[in-house]
Order: structure tokens, then C-alpha cells, then sequence
């Protein structure tokens, strides 16, 4: 089932993936001339973020979302009148462009994407298409969702659509896999591994966990009739509340990342 991205809701509960973004970046090493391509840019506030780090270079920003697109359009118009960064408008080039199958203009130094590949279930297809957009020797660097991730969310999710007759697990939009799987279809796509870690992110919400339901469970959401759906964030809510909510520092996601770093063969 598709998600609808609303840009403006996505940057106010997206805050921590802008603050783990800094930390795939740092992994890219930039020398400030490449050409990257930001495979799922969202509303475009990493991708601005990344061309900081790129004084002398420029900027493919690919995403599915049409108001993520419109989102980051305005921005460069924005910056551009604002003198934020000298002529956004010719380094920062957004592609409204499914990550599953997509061309570039040019082939590109580097590929960064950073919280989006755990919404695309076909993994295969989309590093098949990355390797195609990369020079030889280019690098691929993600962090996404990996195995394990808001599985004490992902459970009531489940359990809530079951209870309404459902079928929850077919609900489920997100894949969330293994380092060693992964791995493997990094191989078998011509990349070479560079690094591959997964690891633990508790992580606090800034909000209610409501917000965070509406915005990434649509796809269950969708599926309930609209008069319970309510009752169905309340009862997810309910729930989850035991484990990650805490009176002194609020609301919490279990979030497990998989971080890699790969080098396309020559």
C-alpha cells in the first residue's frame, strides 16, 4: 500500500532520522567536488545538509513523493533568494523517480540515502538501479531500518488489524533485513562491502506516539474503516505504552538500524 507524504509532517517527526543523517554523511568522507546522488530525499533538509559538504559539487535528489519534490523545489527557490548557498538551483537537481527504477542524467561519485530503503521491499531492484547510477569504483553508503526494527510496534500493529478481522501481517509495509542478508544482495549486485553493522536506536519521539502512528502506519490506518480508526491508533497506543513510554522522558521507538558502506566493482 502507498504512503502519503505530507513534507511539512514528515520534517517535525522525522527530526531524529535529520540527526543520524550526519553520521552516514560523515561516513561519505566528500572532498566537496562529487556528484551524489540522495536516493529518497524527502522534503530535502539532509539534502541540504549534505551540500554543505559539497562547496565545488552537486546534488541528484530522487524521491517517489510528488509533495516531497514540491517541498524541496521550494526550498532551492527559497535558499536561492535567501543567497543560503550559491546557486542551489544548479547543484541541487530534484528527480520525482521511483528508487526502483530510475535514470540519471550522469553516472555519480557517490549514492547516500538515509532512512527511506526499508520502505522498498524489491531491495534487489533498487541496488540494481544504484549500481547503474554510479562511476566505478563510486560509493554506496545507507542507514535504514534493520531487522528487528519497532518490532514492539509492529506487533500491536498486527494484532490490533487482526482483532478487526484483518489480515495484519499483509498490512506490514516494511522490510527490515538482516546484515548478512543484505550483505548478500550487495555482493550480488556488483558492490563490494566495505562495512555493514546492525545495531540498536532507542529512540525519543517528539511528540505522542499518535503522530508517529499517523504518519509512518498509514498503511494500516488506511485499511480500518475511517469511523475506528481512532480506536485503532488508541488501542495500538494502549498497547505499546508498558514499553516505551516513560513518565520522565516520554514517548520512545525501538529502532534497530542497519548502517553499510560499499564500493561499486570496477
Amino acid at each position: 500500500m502507498t504512503t502519503y507524504w505530507n513534507a511539512e509532517v514528515y520534517d517535525r517527526i522525522g527530526k531524529p532520522m535529520r540527526r543520524w543523517a550526519q553520521e552516514v554523511i560523515r561516513d561519505l568522507a566528500l572532498r566537496g567536488d562529487e556528484t551524489v546522488l540522495d536516493a529518497g530525499c524527502g522534503s530535502g533538509s539532509v539534502t541540504f545538509d549534505l551540500l554543505q559538504q559539497l562547496p565545488r559539487g552537486k546534488i541528484y535528489a530522487v524521491d517517489a513523493s510528488a509533495d516531497m519534490i514540491a517541498k524541496i523545489t521550494r526550498s532551492i527557490e527559497e535558499q536561492g533568494i535567501a543567497n543560503a548557498c550559491p546557486e542551489p538551483g544548479r547543484r541541487v537537481i530534484p528527480i520525482r523517480a521511483d528508487l526502483t527504477d530510475f535514470e540519471l542524467p550522469e553516472q555519480v561519485d557517490c549514492v547516500f540515502s538515509n532512512a527511506v530503503l526499508h520502505w522498498i521491499p524489491d531491495a534487489g531492484a533498487v541496488i540494481a538501479s544504484v549500481h547503474r547510477a554510479l562511476k566505478p569504483g563510486g560509493r554506496f553508503v545507507a542507514e535504514f531500518g534493520g531487522a528487528g526494527c519497532v518490532q514492539t510496534v509492529r506487533l500491536a500493529l498486527v494484532d490490533a488489524a487482526n482483532r478487526r478481522g484483518l489480515d495484519g501481517a499483509a498490512l506490514d509495509p516494511w522490510y527490515f533485513p538482516t546484515d548478512a542478508a543484505y550483505r548478500a544482495l550487495l555482493e550480488a549486485h556488483g558492490f563490494i562491502v566495505r562495512a555493514i553493522t546492525l545495531f540498536p536506536r532507542l529512540t525519543p519521539l517528539p511528540g505522542d506516539i499518535t503522530d508517529w502512528l499517523e504518519t509512518f502506519a498509514q498503511p494500516f490506518l488506511v485499511a480500518v474503516p475511517e469511523h475506528d480508526r481512532p480506536a485503532f491508533v488508541q488501542d495500538v497506543r494502549s498497547a505499546v505504552q508498558p514499553a516505551l513510554f516513560d513518565p520522565a522522558r516520554g514517548w520512545s521507538a525501538d529502532y534497530i538500524r542497519l548502517r553499510f558502506a560499499a564500493v561499486k566493482s570496477k
